[in-house]
């Protein structure tokens, strides 16, 4: 990397506990057992306030896991291809994802990937802890791609997009979901909620509101925030901003 050409700065804000905003430029390379050839950097964990872990993981040419990643009794695991190509395995199930390409593994099973090809292959990873709903039966491995997946309008916005990447039902704990704001559009208030977030920019670039401040958000950019963290966003610039984000859902609050 070499000598800084000017003094050290960053847009990075991290409020343990609340939010956070990490962008590309000075996350680290993290020793992370279970991948070979692969550069891994923890982007949220429980020592800053999260529930989950998620990664961004570079996969380069052969770079593999060695073991399934979550392969734990009760750990959950979802996979998104940011891009590139990426072979996967959970169980018996084998497929090839590529950019746009997802899967889901439930508890117990874990998620094996190898790059094949010679160009990189970049990934977000995120892992939880399942949480079983009593009468509910365990939620099925889901593989699929963002363009196979429905847009529909947010809460009556057109120019506001969104996809639900998981079925929509009580056998999931969490959920993954897309948002897609054309220039100028956002949501409709500053939402205030048990749920935490974890987003990952994949597009564009926009404003973001964490707990009443406005911070100007981009593509790579990756955003955590708590419960009852209040937030809210809209897009600007020439393109529209899309990110990804985790929501913890459909179960009641544990006392």
């Amino acid at each position: 990397m070499g000598f800084p050409e000017s003094i050290l700065k960053s847009r990075a804000i991290v409020e343990p506990g609340k939010y956070c905003i990490i962008p590309k430029d000075g996350v680290v390379i993290n020793s992370v057992p279970g991948f070979e050839k692969t550069d891994v950097t923890i982007l949220c964990s429980p020592r800053i306030g999260a529930s989950f872990s998620q990664y961004v993981a570079t996969f380069h040419s052969g770079g593999h896991t060695s073991s399934p990643f979550g392969k734990e009794a009760d750990i959950e695991t979802f996979l998104y291809v940011i891009d590139g190509q990426l072979e996967i395995e959970i169980g018996e199930v084998s497929a090839v994802l590529k950019s746009g390409g997802y899967a889901y593994a439930p508890p117990g099973t874990g998620i094996n990937m190898k790059n094949n090809q010679s160009p990189a292959t970049r990934a977000l990873l995120y892992k939880q802890r399942f949480r079983a709903l009593e009468g509910e039966a365990a939620p099925e491995h889901v593989i699929s791609s963002l363009s196979e997946v429905e847009a529909f309008e947010y809460d009556g916005i057109p120019e506001v997009k969104m996809r639900n990447l998981l079925p929509v039902d009580k056998r999931f704990d969490m959920n993954f979901h897309t948002l897609e704001f054309q220039p100028g559009a956002g949501h409709p208030f500053i939402e205030t909620h048990d749920q935490e977030h974890s987003m990952y920019v994949l597009q564009g670039s926009g404003m973001y509101n964490l707990n009443n401040t406005w911070m100007p958000v981009q593509e790579e950019d990756y955003i955590w925030m708590g419960p009852f963290c209040l937030q809210g966003a809209y897009g600007v610039g020439r393109i529209p901003m899309l990110y990804i984000y985790s929501k913890d859902c459909n179960r009641d609050v544990q006392l």
